[in-house]
């Protein structure tokens, strides 16, 4: 009596959380409670930005090349973050002995606007100088021009860049953190130039050359000058945007229209409410009543698993919704697994309650197994290729592991009480 409470109320506590993410999935009714986690489409679906970066990658060493793209995807990737581009994609491409990045960004069809949301593509680096100025610091007219000698430390060893103040005088002031190597370099460059200047240049163009004034030891470094709040402000930006491993040039740019994603997203919802409703029917017709219960479970299946999509968020595209589809056949399996296995019980002579937890508790073994398979695969595909298919992938992950909640706990749930108030199944 006990256990037959629990599956009631857990029964109930189910069915409530299916109602209340069918109406956080179903976008037009959810509009009109919140506008708290509209759903995310990706590029195909919403329309969007799309633009190819090359990587220049003839002066790093092969053994390096692979965290060199990394980093710069990375870095990518944060820079757009930072000026609210909602959802973007970022990652490498390889075409010939080309290695791209591509960035997609979902709902942005402004190519100009998301270039520049994106900011320059700067390259950093730092040169040493010679016929330098006089001054302490800055770039003063002189009859000489100087000249500037390309060093091996540029914009990939630098960590970070951060605007202080100095203690005594209140002056804005510039710290820059280089990783490991780039603090060998920096030392051995400080220590040839005490009473120099050291140049920095982005993409190119001089930005600063403030003088050594002592060998730099520890990867940390100060410019200090007669800075305004702007003027620090703009040249920590300048660091951290230069901070690339590689220089990158933009050689593609277009923008991607919604009108065919959305042809193609109903005709894909289309398909999907079709092959569930086919799925529900044979369901009940070659299981009668336990079909019936198995339907049920599916359609709060489908609730419970599109609101988690819609609460993590997931980004839906095309091949997420396909990985999706693909999770609702697998959900229904595991219950055929067990409604087969329950009916070999009941041949066995069990009663139909014993036959149903027996039923369960063999074909557990079976229904982890096949879908543990499943997600190790998901999880290959997710980690090892990009764009698309990681979002068939997740959808694909998440749907399986909400299969087995669906089998096991609704499913189980719902024979239980059914067990109960009818003879027959």
């Amino acid at each position: 009596m006990e256990s037959h409470k629990k599956s009631i109320l857990l029964l109930v506590s189910v069915i409530i959380l299916s109602i209340i993410a069918g109406i956080f999935t179903y976008e037009p009714l959810w509009k009109k409670i919140s506008d708290i986690r509209p759903w995310t489409l990706g590029l195909d679906l919403a329309g969007g930005s799309y633009l190819t970066y090359e990587i220049d990658l003839t002066k790093v060493p092969s053994t390096d090349q692979g965290s060199v793209v990394k980093g710069l995807r990375d870095v990518i990737e944060k820079r757009v973050n930072l000026f609210g581009v909602s959802e973007p994609r970022v990652y490498q491409e390889t075409a010939g002995d080309k290695t791209r990045l591509v960035v997609e960004l979902a709902g942005n069809k402004d190519v100009a606007q998301a270039i520049k949301e994106i900011g320059a593509t700067p390259f950093l680096d730092f040169r040493e100088v010679i016929n330098a100025p006089t001054p302490a610091s800055g770039i003063a007219a002189t009859s000489t021009e100087p000249t500037f000698i390309p060093t091996e430390l540029n914009g990939r060893y630098v960590e970070s860049a951060q605007l202080s103040f100095d203690t005594v005088t209140s002056e804005p002031q510039v710290n820059i953190a280089f990783n490991s190597e780039g603090a060998k370099l920096f030392e051995q460059i400080t220590e040839k130039n005490i009473g120099k200047p050291v140049a920095i240049f982005l993409d190119n163009a001089l930005i600063e050359m403030p003088t050594v004034r002592e060998k730099i030891s520890g990867g940390k470094a100060q410019i200090t000058g007669h800075f305004t709040l702007d003027a620090a402000r703009q040249l920590v930006e300048r660091f951290n945007a230069g901070a690339l491993p590689a220089p990158i040039t933009l050689i593609n740019q277009q923008t991607i229209d919604a009108d065919f994603g959305k042809g193609s997203l109903d005709k894909a919802i289309f398909a999907g409410i079709v092959g569930t409703l086919a799925v529900m029917l044979f369901m009940m017709l070659y299981y009668g009543t336990r079909g019936v219960i198995a339907s049920v479970a599916l359609l709060m299946y489908i609730a419970l698993t599109l609101g988690i999509f819609k609460l993590v968020p997931v980004t839906l595209t095309l091949a997420g919704i396909a990985g999706f589809i693909l999770s609702i056949g697998m959900a229904v399996d595991a219950n055929i697994l067990v409604f087969e296995r329950t009916k070999e019980e009941e041949k066995r002579g069990l009663n139909r309650a014993q036959a149903t937890e027996e039923g369960f508790r063999r074909a557990w073994t079976s229904i982890r197994d096949s879908n543990v398979s499943t997600m190790i695969t998901s999880g290959v595909l997710y980690f090892f290729t990009s764009s698309f298919v990681q979002g068939f992938a997740l959808t694909l992950f998440l749907g399986v592991i909400m299969s087995m909640f669906s089998a096991i706990v609704i499913s189980r749930s719902l024979l239980r009480v059914f067990l109960s108030s009818s003879k027959s199944i």
